[in-house]
């Protein structure tokens, strides 16, 4: 009998992370998976019962990533340098956004494993707005932002700017400049 080729949890999650942003969740199956680490499906059972554990504990693996380095923006003084910070995080983590969009397609009545995941998921994404407010309350106390506009607005924009599609293949620093100039002034000329 064949020894089962070992792979890391490392391994493992960067295999989940690459194959879900390629065929979403309801693509994405332990065969595809097996078949990328080069290892059999019952490998995979071993250490999780079904698709939806393995994807809430990676995604719990990659938001609490995020949020370490979310929480520096405390640390940095002035509501443009906290700006200047977080397009820079979110566009260097920019399938965290993806990631978030698949994890709230997943069912959470397949297993009470996958159902604490998800819950713990929410609490993740909730300590994620709290450290936001404080960002975009910022922004309003130093009169940088119009005190008119909904928090949860601005935050919104902010975000899905990063999912905006570059067809037109904009190099990537010249994109970014681009989105923050519209975020900071607009896009329409001063007359």
């Amino acid at each position: 009998m064949a020894r089962e080729k070992k792979f890391s949890t490392e391994d493992l999650f960067q295999a989940t992370n690459h194959l879900l942003l390629q065929h979403g969740y309801e693509g994405f199956t332990f065969s595809i998976l097996a078949d990328h680490l080069n290892v059999s499906r019952g490998a995979l059972y071993k250490y999780y019962e079904n698709k939806e554990e393995l994807i809430t504990d990676f995604m719990l693996y990659e938001m609490n990533l995020f949020l370490v380095e979310l929480r520096e923006i405390d640390h940095v003084d002035g509501f443009e340098e906290q700006f200047e910070f977080l397009i820079q995080l979110i566009f260097k983590n920019k399938s965290i956004h993806k990631l978030i969009e698949i994890g709230s397609s997943i069912p959470t009545n397949v297993s009470a494993k996958a159902k604490e995941n998800r819950d713990k998921l929410d609490l993740l994404h909730l300590e994620m707005y709290k450290n936001l407010q404080e960002f975009i309350e910022l922004g309003k106390k130093e009169r940088m932002l119009k005190e008119d506009i909904p928090n949860g607005l601005l935050l919104g924009i902010i975000f899905q700017s990063i999912a905006i599609p570059n067809h037109f293949g904009v190099p990537h620093t010249i994109w970014v400049e681009s989105i923050k100039e519209i975020l900071s002034h607009g896009m329409f000329k001063k007359r």
